[in-house]
């Protein structure tokens, strides 16, 4: 399985890679973007199987990208990795498609609890 890691920050990026290893999903084949237009484009041209993405990016913020997304028709799994949540963001996540939103600073055991029904 594919994964596309959108966050703006590089750093931020290494950890979620860090943290999806720690929590048994290395093996699959982790790819990032640094943007969310880079994201928008990544999620068109590698069909990732998941992607998970930071809320505030430039180019295209995250709820930009997955609205695009589901306008194309493209129904790839995706979910939320941000250090921002607001009522209002779940909602709109959620009315978007989102299926998760997970929060930083998160863990190898949140990250396993959210990604094992859906990764399998």
């Amino acid at each position: 399985m594919k994964i596309l890691i959108a966050d703006d920050s590089r750093v931020m990026r290494q950890i979620v890679v860090r943290t999806l290893r720690q929590a048994g999903f290395g093996d699959h084949d982790l790819i990032e973007a640094a943007d969310g237009k880079q994201a928008f484009e990544m999620a068109k041209s590698e069909n990732p199987d998941l992607v998970l993405s930071d809320w505030n990016m430039p180019e295209m913020t995250g709820i930009e990208v997955l609205r695009q997304l589901r306008a194309a028709g493209n129904d790839v799994k995706f979910g939320f990795v941000t250090s921002e949540s607001t009522p209002e963001m779940k909602e709109q996540a959620e009315a978007a498609g989102a299926l998760f939103f997970i929060v930083k600073p998160f863990s190898a055991e949140r990250f396993d609890e959210v990604f094992a029904p859906i990764l399998g």
